[in-house]
């Protein structure tokens, strides 16, 4: 649960709605193929590996020089796999709110060198693995929350807060925001305290 009531104003709305439009309008209409791709791979196979972990570092332009990078790649796939598999089944578990899917699915990868501490790729496998529920954290998108007024801690199970803060807004937004799916919200927030208007993603 977050830590406030939502309740923005008609202007932060439009902000929220011209993010958006900006965000369409500015990034490279190529530049989720990564995602997309492993998103088909998480389909058709239930899981997903290492390599499709690496596709997805990059496409979130996270750093790899680091110790959980090679204590990850130690493993052995089928390890790896067997993880994200129980994450994914988790995340598209429709008996489960989105938030608490997210908590379960957030659960499943903690094991992972690299899953243990921070959201950002986490919350890129699971949006991969279940796209139609799931939406990508990022420090920006955390960020726009705290410039909308609604504070999210940084306290252990952040990500299923932070999916059901998105799920929040979205109920409660006007037409046409309340139409969005919750990606679209997060390249929202995300665009919303963009200083740099670039097509990179981080």
């Amino acid at each position: 649960m977050t830590d406030n009531p939502l309740a923005l104003a008609p202007e932060q709305w439009q902000r929220l709605a011209s993010a958006h439009q900006a965000y369409t309008d500015t990034v490279s209409p190529y530049y989720d193929e990564t995602l997309q791709h492993v998103t088909q791979r998480a389909c058709d196979s239930g899981d997903i590996g290492k390599a499709d972990i690496g596709a997805l570092l990059m496409w979130k332009r996270l750093r790899a020089d680091t110790p959980w990078a090679a204590d990850l790649m130690a493993l052995a796939d089928a390890d790896v796999r067997r993880a994200t598999a129980a994450a994914t089944t988790a995340a598209r578990d429709t008996t489960l709110s989105r938030s608490a899917a997210a908590q379960a699915g957030r659960a499943a990868l903690a094991s992972l060198p690299g899953f243990r501490t921070g959201d950002a790729l986490a919350s890129a496998v699971l949006t991969a693995a279940a796209p139609d529920r799931m939406a990508i954290y990022d420090r920006r998108a955390h960020s726009a929350l705290h410039t909308l007024g609604i504070t999210l801690s940084h306290a252990p199970g952040r990500y299923s807060r932070y999916i059901e803060t998105i799920d929040q807004l979205l109920a409660d937004a006007p037409d046409p925001i309340r139409n969005w799916s919750a990606r679209d919200m997060d390249t929202a927030l995300y665009w919303l305290n963009t200083t740099h208007r670039n097509t990179q993603r981080t």
